[in-house]
């Protein structure tokens, strides 16, 4: 099961500026999910936000939030982007692969997680672009995802697989901008 990128979505999950200064490495959580969102963008894979709760735990981090599409970030109050978000509705939700960061891991990322696998998505989920507050939820989070059946990735997984081959343009302009 490789991700494809004529399969794939990336889902960027509640990187919101009022709840990162209590994640676990915050601030490298963001760091690797803006990577993913321009590598998606490089090669036209669909991507998706959320922001759970605005109100009380503010908007998408600035910096992430100047990258996103404007019609694929949603308000959601679940903790699951699956549950009342419309996720599936957007572009891009229509696809069989979502590859997922965000926070937290053991919570939203979660949740969503197991509504991806539960209607039927196969699911990849990017090691270093997930967050808690603790690392232990963290951890245990995604060692419940995998036993779920979803597939913990790391950035370059995701961005090897979605190029499939050296020598073209894309593949020296991805390595030269985004692999060092």
């Amino acid at each position: 099961m490789l991700m494809r990128v004529k399969d794939s979505t990336l889902l960027v999950i509640d990187l919101q500026e009022r709840l990162l200064p209590a994640i676990d490495g915050g601030a490298a959580v963001v760091e690797q999910a803006a990577w993913l969102v321009q590598v998606a963008q490089r090669l036209q894979v669909p991507v998706i936000a959320t922001e759970q709760y605005p109100k009380g735990l503010g908007y998408t981090e600035p910096s992430l939030h100047e990258l996103l599409p404007g019609d694929g970030l949603r308000e959601k109050i679940h903790f699951s982007a699956t549950s009342g978000a419309g996720v599936f509705d957007l572009p891009g939700g229509e696809r069989q692969q979502f590859v997922v960061c965000g926070t937290e891991t053991h919570v939203c990322v979660l949740q969503t997680v197991m509504g991806l696998l539960a209607a039927g998505r196969e699911v990849f989920v990017v090691d270093e672009a997930v967050g808690s507050r603790r690392p232990r939820d963290k951890a245990l989070g995604l060692a419940r995802m995998a036993r779920a059946g979803a597939v913990i990735v790391s950035r370059e997984m995701v961005a090897f697989e979605w190029l499939e081959q050296a020598g073209t343009d894309i593949f020296r302009e991805i390595s030269r901008g985004f692999i060092r």
